[in-house]
């Protein structure tokens, strides 16, 4: 993995870089149906190692899915692109929501963070099931590490499902709280909140 590729700020001559033969790019508005299907299998096969079938359904339901006016509008959201089929996504954030897709808001009409006391937020990473284990999550993060950094936050924070519990720790993350999420039908699903804090490379 080239770090100097890694550390490329978004929108300069070196971006989007291309790391052993995958394209990292901001997501765009017309992604979002592979986006849907990416998403749709990586909770369902992925997922369905740690939580009931009645948990996958809800969540889909009700969290899980990426922020499109947001994240994308914003240009913080990246796909991985493998021999031009979609290998993972993922994202960060400059505002306040947490988690979750166009379901969960933060209910504030200025959400935005900031960098000098809040720490930005890892958001709605999904990795193709047929592409686990690749390294790809890790690579997004450092994307999105750098993003973040560049944008001159300090620490990162996210919430994070017990299928990517394996993953974060390996990149600096430590649990904050494990938590819950009750959604509106009234099942739970069990999450973690992390966090990192993030230094000049």
């Amino acid at each position: 993995m080239s770090v100097q590729l890694i550390n490329a700020k978004v929108g300069s001559p070196s971006w989007p870089p291309v790391m052993a033969g995958r394209q990292f790019r901001p997501a765009r508005l017309s992604d979002m149906p592979r986006l849907k299907n990416l998403i749709d299998a990586a909770v369902r096969h992925l997922g369905g190692r740690d939580y009931s079938r009645q948990q996958i359904e809800s969540s889909l339901q009700y969290i899980f899915g990426a922020d499109t006016p947001q994240l994308i509008a914003d240009g913080t959201y990246y796909v991985v692109e493998i021999d031009g089929q979609l290998a993972g996504a993922g994202g960060w954030s400059k505002r306040k929501t947490l988690y979750g897709g166009d379901q969960a808001k933060a209910e504030t009409e200025d959400n935005r963070l900031d960098p000098s006391r809040d720490a930005a937020k890892i958001r709605a990473f999904y990795v193709d099931p047929h592409r686990a284990r690749q390294g790809i999550g890790r690579q997004l993060l450092r994307v999105c590490e750098t993003a973040a950094r560049q944008a001159g936050f300090t620490r990162l924070e996210l919430m994070a499902t017990l299928t990517g519990m394996p993953l974060y720790p390996a990149c600096g993350f430590r649990v904050v709280t494990p938590a819950e999420i009750e959604m509106p039908d009234g099942i739970r699903l069990p999450v973690a909140k992390m966090e990192k804090i993030i230094t000049s490379p």
